[in-house]
């Protein structure tokens, strides 16, 4: 592990999150510690599909052109699933785990809950971005289609209950869920979801960078013309702002309240620490520092990339990373 944390990589500088390929094998080698004889093909054919739709190789689709929600958030927001729901079934009696069935489809959902952002050839909108409000509701679409050319099509309609857990487009209490298991698998994606973008080293940089351009694009953010309905983010500082409020709000609702803390299950995984928590609130603690500061960008400095399409399509032309 390196002394400093690189940008692209996982909370433990171990796994290149930007790399399907890297974070494919840390999947399935998580996936066989649960279960050394499952079958795996449909994860496999999932990082394939993913591989399809974000470069835009998919048929019908454009690939990614999100800065902010690219093939990276995805990415390490699966690995995060399966590292919470392995470390959950290690630690709790055989008649609590939820089994290798579930974190399989636990694991697609994951790689897949922004699928909604990707553009299909036939949308409208010249940005992904623009279907941020309804982009959990096509990720279910997509899910829908695509499941049953994965060999998950009997998971169709719940996988497309669970990706809403990820999203705030239907109240969580309205989610027709009613297995208590299948519901702790979606409690499972939300915190996954919530605190692997949280805890990406460059989480306050791409909140100012890649995600203000985003809410732009959908009209939650950016300057409104006169007499026109003020918006609560018209610059990326105002919008930077909000980063501890919104997680502490997220803390409380979700992650410690309607997902009843599963995440304490991640400090199964480091050796009794969070690693994931650590991250996010040293996160926290800059976001505070530069807010603070006179000349916020000498403290908000680093630099990343987004893997939209052809960021990726690069990538993959590369030796795996190590």
């Amino acid at each position: 592990m390196s002394a400093t944390r690189r940008n692209d990589f996982d909370v433990t500088d171990t796994v290149c999150v930007a790399d399907p390929r890297a974070v494919k094998m840390a999947v399935l080698a998580i996936l066989r510690d649960i279960a050394p004889a499952a079958n795996l093909a449909p994860v496999n054919a999932a990082f394939r599909l993913f591989v399809q739709l974000f470069t835009g190789r998919l048929p019908g689709y454009v690939g990614c052109d999100t800065p902010y929600h690219d093939a990276r958030h995805s990415l390490d927001g699966a690995l995060a699933f399966a590292r919470l729901i392995a470390a959950h079934d290690a630690a709790v009696t055989p008649g609590e785990r939820l089994g290798v069935d579930r974190a399989i489809l636990g694991v697609v959902i994951a790689l897949f809950h922004d699928a909604g952002y990707v553009r299909r050839k036939s949308d409208a909108a010249d940005n992904g971005a623009f279907y941020t409000l309804t982009h959990v509701s096509r990720s279910a679409d997509f899910l829908r289609e695509h499941l049953p050319l994965i060999g998950l099509g009997r998971h169709a309609e719940l996988a497309a209950k669970l990706v809403h857990f990820t999203g705030f487009e239907v109240p969580l209490e309205q989610l027709d869920v009613p297995d208590e298991a299948d519901r702790k698998l979606g409690h499972m994606l939300g915190t996954a979801d919530l605190m692997s973008q949280t805890a990406d080293r460059c989480y306050l940089e791409k909140c100012r960078d890649f995600l203000f351009p985003e809410f732009v694009a959908c009209g939650l953010a950016g300057r409104v013309a006169p007499g026109a309905k003020a918006c609560d983010h018209p610059d990326p500082m105002s919008l930077l702002a909000t980063t501890e409020p919104f997680n502490e709000r997220v803390r409380e609702t979700r992650l410690d309240g309607a997902f009843g803390s599963i995440h304490r299950y991640f400090a199964h995984c480091f050796g009794g620490r969070n690693r994931y928590r650590e991250a996010i609130d040293a996160n926290l603690a800059r976001a505070e520092q530069a807010l603070k500061a006179v000349n916020p960008s000498a403290i908000l400095n680093r630099r990343p990339k987004a893997f939209t399409r052809e960021a990726l399509r690069q990538l993959l032309k590369q030796r795996p990373t190590a």
